[in-house]
This record gives structure tokens, C-alpha cells and sequence, in this order.
């Protein structure tokens, strides 16, 4: 399924009556199903006022990353710096937080509320180098339509 046929699914779960939770959870399934690609999908959110991250609705293999301090790991450095972050190949990167050793590639999208980085969508894959700018702008629109709910 391409990302244009996924959009209208995404605003479908986004304006239905369900938690926040059950909508997020229900977009990581969407996604993770129907993007071979992508194999752990999960939003992480700002704990409170604290500088650390929390682990929100995810779909995939279980991690032991539920809390990630800001500043660390892939997401921990989103949180700080504002900006997308893709990884094509976790093992290059010297600030990884390794989550599973068949993850090749990460790709990290900030989500905004009134201008404030107030969490992220992470989408971990075990194909190396398989995000394109298409990912991005898709992920973009995601975390656009998720900042709406929150």
C-alpha cells in the first residue's frame, strides 16, 4: 500500500472516538502492517517536565527502552535537536541505543504542539538503508495529524 492510500487511514483512525492511546496504538498497527519495511513502530512522549522520553503505544518486539533520557540514543537526540533523524545503518551511529541486533535502520519524526517538541514517532527496520524522503514527508504528515489529538 503507498503512502497516499495510507493517508485517508491515518485521518480515519485520527478522527474516531477511541482514546488517544487506542488511536495511537491503532496507527503503529496500520503503519507496521502494511509498510514491509518497517518492523518496530512506537510513539515515545516528553515524560512530564522531565528531560527523558517515555515509551507510548508501539507495536512490535518488546524493549526494555521504556524510559530514554534526552540526549540519548537516536530518540533522545530527536528530543533536543527538533529535527527528523534517519539512520541507515544503526551500527554506524555511536550514540545507537541498541533495541534488537536485527534492526539495521532507524528513522525518528519529532511531533509538535504549539511549536513544542512534545514527543516522536520511531520506526525501527531490519532492512538496511530503507527510508526515503517519501518516509519522511509521510511520517511528517503522521506526527501532524497525531499533534491534532494531543
Amino acid at each position: 500500500m503507498t503512502f497516499n492510500e495510507l493517508k485517508p487511514q491515518v485521518e480515519s483512525i485520527i478522527s474516531n472516538n477511541n482514546s488517544v492511546d487506542e488511536r495511537l496504538l491503532a496507527i503503529c498497527e496500520l503503519l507496521e502492517e502494511h509498510i514491509p519495511h518497517y518492523n518496530w513502530v512506537g510513539f515515545y512522549f516528553r515524560n512530564g517536565n522531565k528531560e527523558e522520553l517515555k515509551l507510548g503505544p508501539y507495536v512490535g518486539a518488546p524493549t526494555d527502552h521504556t524510559i530514554i533520557p534526552f540526549g540519548k540514543g537516536i530518540c533522545g537526540q530527536v528530543a533536543v535537536s527538533n529535527q527528523n533523524f534517519v539512520v541507515p545503518d544503526v551500527s554506524a551511529q555511536d550514540n545507537y541505543i541498541a533495541c534488537s541486533i536485527t534492526v539495521k535502520a532507524e528513522i525518528v519524526i519529532p511531533i509538535f504542539v504549539n511549536g513544542d517538541n512534545i514527543g516522536q514517532i520511531d520506526i525501527d527496520s531490519n532492512t538496511p538503508d530503507p527510508f526515503t524522503e517519501e518516509d519522511e514527508r509521510f511520517l511528517e504528515f503522521v506526527c501532524e495529524k497525531v499533534a491534532g489529538i494531543l
